[in-house]
This record gives C-alpha cells, structure tokens and sequence, in this order.
C-alpha cells in the first residue's frame, strides 16, 4: 500500500514536470516573473491575453526565446497601449538581451533593478510618461549597446556614469526636461555611433571631449539652450554624416574644420548667433544634401555653389545679413538642388540669371531682400519649379507670360513688389496653381477670364492694386477656391451670380472697389463663408433672406454702402463675432433673435434708419466689446439688460432718441473706454458712478436734458483723454477734483448754467490740446494766471459770461493758440501783446478791454491797467535814475573847474606873493570872526601843495576838512 502511494506521488510529479516543461521551457523562472509583470499592467487592448501557463512562454506576445527555447532573451511589447508602472521584477529576468517598451503610456520612474539585467544589450523605454531621474545603476549595463529613453518627462542632469557603458553605441536622451551641461564622460563612448540629445532643457557648453568620440556618425544637440563657440574640435569626428545644433545660442564663426567632414550629409546649424562669413571650405563637403545656415548673423556674399556641392538638394540661408548676389557658378546643368531659400537676407541686384541653370529646383525664396528690376521672361526654364517666393523686393516691369508655361507650378508670391501691366491670360494655362498672391503691386487692367481656367486655385490676393473692369463671370469654376481677396482696386459692376458656386469659400473681400447692384441670392450656397466684406462699394438693395442659412459666419462688414430693408437675415448665426452694417439705409427695429449670436464680439449699425427700442436680449452677448447703435431713429430707455455685458469698452448711443435717465448702472462696466451718450434726450443728473469706470477714455454726455451738478467722482477718471458736458442744464461749479484727469486733452462744458470762478486748478491739466471751451456759463470773478500752463492748448473759449478783471498776460505763452474767444465778459485792460493777430470778434462785449487788434490804451488805461506793484517799481527806477544823473553831473563839473583853476595858477607865478597877502588877509578875518574855532572855507580854492599833482580836487576836499588845524596860520 504504501509503495504504491509513493508510485502515484512520482507519476504526479512526472506529468508536472512534464506540463511545466512544455509551458514554461527550461527557464521556468522567466514566466513567472513576466506573469507578475503583466498583473501590474493595464492591457485594454488585450495583447497580453496568451500569456498564460497553458501556452508555452516562448509563443507569448513580444517574447523572445533563446534558439534551444530555454531562456527568454528579448521582451517587445513596444507601441502595446500598454500603461502603469515599469515593474523592478523586470530584474529578474536575468537572460533579457533586448528590452523594448517603446511608444507606451508607462509612468513612473525608471526601476534601478534593471541594472540586474547584465545580458542587456538593448534597451529601449522612449515615448511613454516616464519622470524622475535617470537611475545611476544604469552605469552597471557593462554589455549595453543601445540606450533610448527620450521622450519622457526625465528630469535632472544626466548622469555622468553613462560614461561607464563602453560598448554603447546608440545614446538617445532626446525630449526630456533634463537640466545642466552635458557630461564629460560622454567622451569616454569610443563605440558610440549616434548622439541624440535633442529639446532636452541642455545648458552650458559642447564638451571638447566629444571629439574623442570617433566613431560617431550622428550628432544631434537642436533645440537646447547650448552656448559658446562651435571650436575645432568638431573637426575630429571624420566619420560624421549628421550634424543638427540647430535653435541653441551658439556663437562666434562657423569653424572652417567642418570642410573636412568629407562623410557629412546633413548640416543644422540654423537658429542661433553665429557670424562672420560663410567660410569656403565648406565647398569640400561633396556628399553634403541639406545645408541649413537660417536665422543666424552671417554676412558678406554667398560663396558656395551646387556646381562644386554636387549632391546638395537642400540649401537654407534665410534670416542673415547675406549681400550681393549669387556666384556665376552657382548651377549647372547637372545640379541636384531642389530647394533654395534665401529670404529676408540683403541681397540685391537683378533676378539672378544663374538659378536658370537650377534645372532640379522646385522651391524658390528670394522673398524680402532688395532685388530690382524685370522678372526674365526666361524663368520658364525652370520646368519642375512648384513654388515660386519673390515678394518683398523691388522688382519691376510687367509679369512675364512665359510662367503660364511653367507647368508644375502651384505657389506663386509676388506681392509687395513694384510690378505693373495686366494679369497676362497665359496662368490660365497652370493646372496645378493653387496659390496666387500679387497684392501690394501697381497692376492694372482687368482679370483674364482664362485665369478661371485655373481648377486648382484655392488662394487668390490681389489687395492694394488699380484692377479694374468687372469680376469675371466665370469665377464660380474655381470650385476649390477659399480665399478671394480684391479688395482696395476699382471693379465695377455687380457681383456675378456664379460666384456662389464656389461652395468651399472661406473668405470674400470685395471692400473698397466701385461694385454695384445687389448681393447675389446665390451667396446661399456658400455654406462655408467665414468672412464676408463688402464695405465702402455703392451696392443696393435689400439682403437675401438665404444670409440666414450661412451658419460659418464669423464677420460680416457691409457698411458704407446703399443697402437698405431689415436686417433679420443676419441673425441666428451662432458663430458670429463682428457685424458691421454702419453707413446705409436699413430700417425697422433691432431684431431681439441678434442676442442668440452669443460670440459677438461687435455690433456697428451706426448710421441707419434703424427703430424702436434697444432689445433687452442683447445683454445676453457676454463677450460684446463694441457696440455702435449711433446716428438711428432708437428710442425708449438704454436697456438695463446691458450691465451683463462686463467685457464692453465701446458703448456709442449718441443721435437717437433714448428718454429716461443716465442710467447708473454704467459704473459696473470696469472696461469701458468710450462712454457717446450725446444728443438724447436723457434727464436727471450725471451719475457718481461713472467715475469706477477707470479705464475711460472718452465721455460725451452733450446735448441732453441733464441737470445737477457736474459730480466730484469724475475727479477718478485719470486716463480720461475727452469729456464733453456741453448743451445741457447743468449747475453748480466745476469741480476741484478734474484736477486730477490730467491726461484730459480736450475739455467741453459750455452752454450749461454753471456758476463760480473758473477753478486755478484747470491750470494743473497741462495735456488740455484740442480745446478748452466753457462758453455760454454763467462764470464770474478773473480769468486764472494758471490757465497759461496749458501751452499746449489750440482752442480757449471763454464767451458768454461773467468774467471780469485783466486777461492775464500768461496766457501770452500760449503760442499753439489758433482760436481763442474772450468775448461778451466785464474784462478790461490791455491785452497781451501776442493775442494781436486774433480777430475782433474774439473779444468784443468787453467794453474796457484795450490794444491790437482793439483800440489803443489811452493812458488812464495804461495806469489802471498797472497794478500797485508795478507803478511802485516804475517810480523808483526814476528815483533812481534822476539821483545817478545828478551826481554824474555834479563830478564832471568839479572835474571842469580844478582843471580851470590848475592853469589860471601856472599862468600867475609872478603874483603869488600878492596872492599869499589876500589869502592871509582872509584868513584873519575869518580868524576874527570865530575866535578860532572856524572852517577852512575857501580851502578847496587853494592850489594843491602835494608831491603828487595828480591827485583830484574832490581828494584835497576830503584831506581838508579832516585836518582843519593844519590851516590856521
């Protein structure tokens, strides 16, 4: 019994054993540690479903057996809709060579149990959610050939122990959120084949270390913060076919060394700051195909040449500092070149005639550079050319006939050019022409009806030219056609019918021609219309009532035309964003349906004959930002309903009927920047409110029946550039809180009742330009000197009050003055020299008021006319004066008489003794009489004694009656 019990227990293990044989192979730890990898995986896509112990492991989805079937070597599952974590146990599976979970939804980090895998040759993780840093154990993978995992959310810097997988061969770490440098130890990668760091947040320098990477064949560093120099070194990877350093900021010139890379097929260094000339050397260069040098600083001429490239199909040089030409060389008969782009460079000259040669060339650029002349009637030898890019230069001359020839052609720009003539009838002959763009020319004549031969076109601009005659009739052929633009030309005639049959229309710009009749019932078949301008023509008529069924309107402009009827057709169209019927003759009421245009943006139907009440719906158009109903026939109250319109800058009502009182709720709408209520019939007072409005602009109130004071808050207003408060019944004093809209430049309160000075504090708006006018007040007391700070100011009315006193003679700086009206007031005194060239009219009504252009002062004008002050200082300049003269003169006839008594004493020597007596018998008298206690009288008669006989008379004056004892003998 118990030897049979042990013969069941082995045959039991012999069939598991068998089973488990069959179902896991001879590596039985590998299918279990992929079973529990799949448990941790999210499999909508069910591609996992065969892995199962009843399937052996080597016929599971994505796996790989060694060739006896005992090892699991490879795991594909790239592109699986495979997502959830990489698991660690991935580590276990200790055979895997080649790891591939590529162009997933994996997240997470990167499990640092994968370094376990020591057999791992490749392993790639590129395209999935991947985050955190790259794991360091990663440097382990000594057999590691092939490292791709770019296009995840890694962030950090990327590690230097990289460094240590010397057989790699293929390094990608492109499109990642890296940060820092690139490591040195890249260097070390002597294997290392292709390089892809590119969009990788990479800053700093390209390490010189990378040279000793010699058998790399790819490098690819585009899209990084890179900076420095491009030096030498580059010079020392000879086996390299791809360069791509294009958008980093690297600078300094391009190294002459890259000449030598005689492997090298594609050079990227487009987008960053190099400068200095294109060197030579890269003529060497033979199996170059793309070379693209775009968007940097390079300058001086244009060296290279496809005749010495001879395998260059690509070559973009666009966005530098290039000048002259192109070499003489430039092509041969046997040039691959295809694609030629040399815009917004400085090149000038004629149409390079070399690119004849360019027999492959296909693309074309020469766009925004100073080209001038004709267009060769020989551009035709260009027969595989698809686009065709000259506009932005100066060329001149008709458009050849000869490119109707150019049968390839689709893209045709030559706009902003100086080209004249007509449109020649050979494009007709372009089958494929899908693009045609000749705006900004000076083109003439009419468009050729063979242009609608044409089947392919789907773009045609012909803005800013002189074409004239009618639309041709058969445009409606062009069925691709979705852009027609003809606006500013001088068409004529009506809009032909057939033109609704170009159903995949987009955009219709017919603006600023000379079209006439109506619109086309035919429009209702444009059902992709998004754009519609029909502006400044003379057509006519009512709008087709199909309009209503266009529902990819997005803008319509008809104003400034004869249009006339309701405008019901264009409402219920969901998409719109801008409607403009400004300047026409529609009538009837506003349709209510408008407001279930909830994109509108703007709202023009200024200028109709439009009635009724402003619909309440129209607070429903959140999004409003213009809304322009001036110039109508509208009447009843504006609307509470728009208060919900809190994005509306623009809210112009003016010339219409509106009753009822400014309304309040005005101040809720903080982005108002033009409040136009003028000539209603709006009562009450001007709202407080308004000043929360802070970002207004203008404010028009005139011509009302407001009445009140002008409110304090309007003081708040501070970017307000226009208030304009006239013709109504306003009362009180203007407030001193305007003072603080200092950026007011045109100020309008007149013919209202208001009362008081004239507030010093409008002085203080300096910016006041287009005019000051406060006529037909009732203000009082003088005109402020403050006034003359506004030197800016062209117009000054004043008319039509109180005013009284002196015009301030600041107000003679005001030198932008051209109209100024004082009259009607109680001014008096002179006015102010400058205000002579003004007419009389400007200030008759004030009696007293005196000189040019009015009668001259008298001189009890001209001394009323100076103050106290003045006259004060005019008398003591002639004090002054008067005191200065008398003792000029006083020493001119002293100097007279010392001189006169010098020479009458020289002339009467022999007498001086007789003298000597007389003067003794003076001086005893006078002794005599005073009892010794006299003046020297007549000392200033006596002769000079001194040794010095220059000395003055007044000197010995002065000596004498300081020592009158020296005299007395």
């Amino acid at each position: 019994m118990r030897s049979s019990q042990m013969f069941h227990f082995l045959l039991f293990f012999s069939i598991l054993g068998a089973v488990l044989d069959v179902s896991l192979g001879d590596d039985p730890s590998g299918p279990y540690w992929l079973l529990r990898v799949k448990a941790q995986l999210n499999d909508p896509s069910g591609v996992l479903n065969n892995w199962s112990p009843e399937a052996h492991v080597c016929g599971w989805y994505g796996v790989t057996c060694s060739y006896n079937r005992s090892k699991v070597v490879g795991l594909n599952l790239m592109n699986s809709g495979l997502s959830g974590p990489i698991s660690p146990e991935y580590g276990f599976l200790t055979s895997l060579e080649m790891l591939d979970l590529s162009s997933n939804s994996f997240t997470g980090s990167i499990p640092p149990e994968l370094s376990k895998l020591q057999n791992l040759k490749s392993l790639l993780l590129y395209s999935n959610s991947l985050s955190g840093e790259i794991p360091a154990e990663l440097g382990l993978l000594k057999k590691l050939q092939v490292l791709r995992i770019g296009d995840n959310l890694l962030s950090g810097k990327i590690i230097p122990d990289i460094g240590n997988l010397s057989e790699l061969r293929v390094l990608g770490l492109a499109y990642c959120q890296f940060n820092g440098s690139i490591p040195l130890e890249i260097g070390n990668l002597k294997n290392l084949i292709s390089l892809d760091l590119q969009k990788s947040c990479l800053s700093g320098q390209i390490p010189q270390e990378i040279s000793s990477c010699e058998a790399l064949e790819n490098f690819a560093a585009s899209n990084n913060m890179l900076e420095g120099d491009i030096t030498s070194w580059v010079g020392s990877l000879k086996k390299l076919q791809v360069l791509n350093l294009a958008n980093n900021s690297l600078t300094g010139p391009i190294p002459t060394e890259i000449g030598g890379l005689s492997n090298l097929r594609y050079l990227n260094l487009l987008g960053n700051k190099l400068i200095g000339e294109i060197p030579g050397e890269l003529v060497g260069l033979v199996q170059l195909e793309m070379l693209d040098l775009s968007e940097n600083n390079l300058s001086g001429s244009i060296s290279l040449s496809s005749t010495e490239l001879k395998s260059l199909k690509v070559l973009f040089l666009s966005d530098n500092m290039l000048t002259g030409g192109l070499p003489n060389n430039f092509c041969s008969s046997s040039s691959s070149l295809r694609q030629l782009i040399l815009a917004r460079n400085e090149l000038s000259g004629k149409f390079p005639m070399e690119l004849m040669n360019c027999s492959s060339l296909q693309q074309l650029d020469l766009s925004d550079n100073n080209f001038e002349g004709s267009l060769p009637s020989s551009l035709n030898r260009l027969q595989k050319l698809t686009d065709l890019l000259l506009n932005n230069n100066s060329f001149t001359g008709v458009l050849p006939p000869e490119i109707g020839n150019i049968s390839t052609l689709e893209n045709l720009y030559l706009f902003d050019n100086m080209i004249t003539g007509s449109l020649p009838e050979q494009l007709g002959k372009l089958d494929k022409l899908s693009t045609l763009y000749l705006y900004d020319n000076r083109m003439t004549g009419s468009i050729p009806r063979e242009l609608t031969d044409c089947s392919s076109l789907t773009e045609i601009d012909f803005f800013g030219n002189h074409f004239s005659g009618s639309i041709p009739s058969t445009i409606g052929k062009l069925k691709n056609l979705v852009v027609l633009h003809l606006r500013q030309n001088e068409f004529s005639g009506p809009i032909p019918p057939s033109l609704g049959y170009c159903t995949k229309l987009q955009l219709l710009a017919l603006a600023d021609n000379k079209l006439s009749g109506t619109i086309p019932p035919t429009f209702q078949f444009l059902s992709e219309l998004s754009t519609i301008t029909l502006y400044n023509n003379s057509l006519e008529g009512p709008l087709p009532e199909s309009f209503s069924l266009l529902k990819s309107l997005r803008k319509i402009n008809f104003s400034h035309n004869r249009l006339e009827g309701t405008i019901t057709a264009l409402c219920r169209l969901n998409l719109l964003t801008a409607l403009d019927l400004t300047n026409n003759s529609f009538s009837g009421p506003i349709p209510s349906t408008l407001g279930m245009s909830l994109n509108l943006t703007r709202i023009r139907l200024a200028h109709n004959h439009l009635t009724g009440n402003i619909p309440s719906q129209l607070g429903q158009l959140t999004e409003l930002r213009f809304l322009d109903l001036s110039f109508n026939n509208l009447d009843g109250n504006v609307p509470s309903q728009l208060s919900n319109c809190g994005k509306l800058e623009h809210l112009l009502l003016s010339n219409n009927n509106f009753t009822g009182t400014a309304p309040s709720w005005l101040g809720g709408l903080e982005e108002l920047g033009e409040l136009d209520l003028s000539s209603n019939a709006l009562l009450g007072s001007i709202p407080g409110e308004l000043g929360n409005c802070s970002k207004l602009l203008k404010l028009s109130l005139r011509s009302n029946n407001l009445s009140g004071v002008i409110p304090p808050e309007i003081g708040s207003l501070i970017a307000l550039n226009v208030l304009d408060l006239q013709k109504n019944n306003l009362t009180g004093t203007i407030p001193s809180t305007i003072q603080q809209c200092t950026k007011l430049f045109e100020l309008r309160l007149s013919e209202n009742f208001l009362t008081g000075p004239i507030p010093s504090e409008l002085g203080q708006l300096t910016e006041l330009q287009v005019i000051l006018d406060l006529s037909r007040n009732s203000f009082s007391g003088e005109i402020p000197s403050s006034l003359g700070n506004m030197v800016k100011l062209e117009r000054l009315n004043l008319s039509s009050n109180q005013l009284q006193g002196e015009v301030p003679p600041s107000l003679g700086k005001l030198t932008s003055l051209h109209m100024l009206n004082l009259s009607n007031n109680h001014l008096q005194g002179r006015l102010p020299p400058t205000f002579s060239g003004f007419p009389l009219s400007s200030f008759i009504g004030n009696k007293e008021l005196c000189g040019p252009p009015l009668a001259l002062c008298s001189s009890k004008a001209m001394e009323k006319s100076l103050s106290k002050g003045e006259v004060a200082g005019i008398v003591a300049a002639i004090v002054f004066t008067s005191a200065v003269i008398c003792l000029a003169m006083l020493y001119i006839m002293m100097r007279i008489w010392c001189n006169w008594r010098r020479v009458l004493i020289s002339s009467s020597e022999g007498n001086i003794a007789e003298l000597k007596r007389e003067d003794m018998w003076i001086h005893g008298n006078e002794k005599r009489r005073n009892n010794g206690n006299y003046w020297k009288m007549n000392s200033w008669l006596a002769p000079s004694h001194n040794k010095h006989p220059s000395s003055t008379c007044i000197f010995q004056l002065k000596m004498d009656t300081e020592t009158p004892d020296r005299t007395s003998v």
